[in-house]
């Protein structure tokens, strides 16, 4: 086997080893938003993928109704929750105290 060879076998390992890295963060990254969005319980206040918040009322195994305002309650797929947050952490745009600077 000549230097060229094994050269030419690296130029060929190098991006299938990059391929092979991107799609093993990207399963773990999937697989870590599946599991928060399964942990999803009434009570809790979640930001969807669109950003809005709410605290969710109710869910069935493919929805949740969330309270976004006072007595707005909307229904969303399961899957558009983005992530948990903590009471008071979506800001004042989630409180409703909004102010313009």
């Amino acid at each position: 086997m000549s230097g060229s060879d094994g050269g030419s076998l690296l130029f060929l390992a190098l991006p299938l080893l990059f391929l092979g890295y991107v799609f093993m963060t990207q399963r773990r990254r999937v697989k870590t938003l599946q599991a928060m969005q399964a942990s999803v319980a009434v009570g809790d206040r979640i930001r969807t993928t669109a950003g809005l918040f709410g605290t969710v009322t109710g869910l069935t195994d493919t929805e949740m109704r969330l309270e976004v305002a006072p007595g707005v309650v909307v229904t969303y797929d399961r899957r558009a929750v983005d992530a948990v947050v903590s009471p008071g952490a979506g800001g004042a745009a989630a409180s409703g105290t909004m102010q313009d600077n």
